[in-house]
């Protein structure tokens, strides 16, 4: 029985590989017949797998390939695993959104749950140790993990000398060859930076300095509405800062449907972030105690000066390959600097593979962890696969917002005809006993076949609940399909539930 459920399992993945034609599978494809299958001949009996980088996406892909058996080292130039994520990102920025939340009820609603303090007090530095301490736990974690699944570990700084051989400046001050007959580019993303504005983590900080002020700034503007800048806004917020979000666009999170995106803003809003949008930061000036900004509307017009304590640049990431020697061994890169690879993750260059943030696709790290996957096995002989189509989308605030699959503009631009689904949180049981019930889930369903075409979610832990909705749509589900499934009650995921008998025929509890 298993044996069958694997194999159709496998003839699954391989329809979908063939059949997906998705934007980001068309720009996956080009010249196939110019890639190497399998391993590449390198004349090295070193490592049969080196990747260079150990963030989500490296960590996971030298652990996965050790397990499949092949012989593995991996290169971190940080001297300490989990990438960006764990460092200086995914992580420490939960644990700083969650501490904030906790302040926040302490201060604001627990008295509504008859739990009543004196005074409420926010100490900064214990706020930002017990970060520390997850961190340090983590990444521990994660060596532990190697040692474990016997992957060689080299801290240092690698860059080419041929496709097979990586030389690597250590933490000590040596430097070493590492040799493969496989070499996966796994060095993830950098932060953005913007013309005229000098980032110094001080006044003017990335996401990096933002988890790691030793104050709390009394005005704080962020540069940038994505998902890094509103997280980090909404920290600072919640603990007393007076942020304000500048965005050269129309929109916040501009990926977001529509709909979700103009309530998750009046959500933010409430809380007391205020929004400049259509507009532009000509240049900031340092020179004083704070930060003064010059301020242009993005079509052009008068300026305006706008003075701060902190500012954080939030405009996105961008791939991080510098120092690699790319160049020396002809590995193809788009005008973004994104390493082009096939289905397989190959790049042009036989042996030389390359997966998460330096290449196409979302800048996420569940996303370069199945990237990891999936190329190793395509590696081990295995089937690989991921979806881009079907990647969540978090953004860790409160109310969280999260969605997979298409945004109904998305869906209306392809023509199909669709219903709609809707259940506000309001209506909810679980949200309303425990006071927290702002938010609703919406269903995209094909007007047809009632085929989920997408899952858009604002609610507390929508990044939880967001998981039914992914499984939903890989296995082609109808909204019907989770309609009748037995959802616990009293949960918070019985509004997918309804949301579902919405899309398909009515809801109960409205």
């Amino acid at each position: 029985m298993a044996m069958a459920s694997l194999a159709r399992r496998k003839a699954y993945l391989l329809s979908r590989n063939l059949s997906n034609t998705s934007s980001e599978a068309v720009r996956y494809s080009f010249s196939l017949t110019s890639f190497s299958r399998g391993y590449a001949s390198s004349g090295s009996d070193d490592n049969d797998v080196v990747v260079v980088g150990g963030g989500p996406g490296g960590y996971v892909a030298a652990i996965k390939a050790a397990q499949l058996g092949l012989k593995t080292t991996c290169i971190e130039k940080r001297g300490a695993l989990g990438g960006t994520c764990l460092n200086v990102g995914c992580i420490p920025s939960k644990a700083l959104l969650h501490s904030s939340h906790m302040y926040h009820e302490a201060k604001h609603a627990f008295h509504n749950h008859g739990v009543k303090f004196s005074s409420v007090e926010v100490d900064l530095p214990a706020m930002m140790s017990q970060k520390d301490k997850a961190v340090s736990n983590l990444t521990r974690g994660i060596e532990g993990l190697f040692k474990k699944n016997k992957v060689t570990y080299v801290k240092g700084y690698g860059k080419f000398i041929s496709p097979s051989e990586i030389s690597v400046d250590t933490i000590d001050g040596e430097n070493t060859v590492v040799k493969g007959k496989n070499i996966i580019i796994a060095t993830g993303s950098d932060v953005k930076s913007l013309p005229g504005i000098a980032i110094d983590e001080k006044k003017i900080v990335s996401s990096t300095g933002a988890l790691a002020l030793t104050e709390i700034p009394k005005k704080l503007v962020v540069v940038g509405a994505g998902y890094i800048g509103l997280e980090m806004g909404s920290v600072w917020r919640r603990l007393g800062s007076e942020v304000t979000v500048v965005e050269f666009g129309p929109d916040i999170v501009p990926t977001m449907d529509s709909e979700i995106r103009k309530q998750f803003q009046r959500s933010l809003e409430k809380q007391g972030m205020k929004f400049v949008l259509k507009t532009k930061v000509v240049s900031v000036d340092t020179s004083g105690d704070g930060v003064k900004l010059t301020l242009e509307p993005a079509a052009g017009g008068d300026q305006t000066t706008f003075e701060a304590d902190v500012v954080l640049v939030s405009a996105g990431r961008v791939p991080f390959t510098s120092g690699l020697d790319l160049d020396k061994i002809g590995v193809e890169t788009d005008k973004g600097g994104r390493i082009l690879v096939n289905e397989r993750f190959s790049t042009n260059v036989p042996g030389v593979y390359a997966i998460g943030d330096v290449i196409p696709g979302p800048m996420l790290a569940h996303k370069a962890e199945e990237d990891g996957v999936a190329c190793v096995e395509y590696l081990a002989g295995k089937v690989g696969h991921v979806d881009y189509d079907l990647v969540p989308g978090v953004v860790y605030t409160h109310p969280e917002v999260a969605s997979v699959g298409k945004t109904e503009e998305q869906v209306k631009s392809l023509g199909v005809e669709y219903r709609v689904g809707k259940f506000p949180f309001m209506a909810n049981s679980r949200a309303k006993a425990i006071d927290d019930a702002e938010g609703l889930v919406k269903i995209l369903a094909d007007k047809e076949t009632d085929k989920i075409l997408g899952v858009h979610i604002m609610a507390p832990n929508a990044g939880e609940l967001i998981h039914e909705a992914a499984i939903a749509l890989q296995y082609d589900a109808s909204s019907e399909d989770i309609a009748r499934v037995c959802h616990a009650h009293p949960t918070m995921s019985e509004a997918l539930k309804e949301a579902a008998m919405a899309t398909y025929d009515k809801p109960i509890h409205i």
